[in-house]
């Protein structure tokens, strides 16, 4: 356990990851108002009453879209939490390190996964 403490991404470097998480939470929050807004059918233009055609389709339609639109709301509330957390072990100087192994997780995995807690090495092992 000693080892973990140097075994860390510098602050520089720590510092990066930072921009690009609250970057990709900006973007996240922007994606999940764009979600409940269709959820709540905001942008919606309001003919759905004045057009009786199809409506028993149009309703079994809108009902799959809503349960759709929660599902990914959820998720994306998910992946929020996930790097507002991965944004604490930044502070805490323990981000990027893999929670089995206590190796540094590859930096380009923490680009494109940047709420990671595993390496490579430990999510193969599961």
């Amino acid at each position: 356990m000693a080892e973990e403490t140097k075994n860390r991404y510098s602050d520089a470097q720590l510092g990066e990851f930072r921009v690009l998480i609250n970057d990709k939470i900006k973007k996240a929050k922007e994606q999940l108002e764009l979600i409940e807004s269709a959820y709540r059918n905001d942008s919606d233009n309001g003919t759905d009453d004045t057009s009786p055609t199809f409506k028993a389709f149009d309703e079994g339609s809108e009902v799959m879209s809503k349960e759709t639109a929660s599902q990914l709301a959820i998720r994306q509330e998910k992946f929020i939490r996930d790097l507002k957390n991965a944004l604490i072990r930044i502070e805490n100087k323990t981000y990027g390190v893999c929670r089995v192994t206590g190796k540094l997780i590859n930096p380009e995995r923490l680009k494109l996964v940047p709420h990671a807690t595993l390496s490579i090495e430990a999510k193969n092992m599961q």
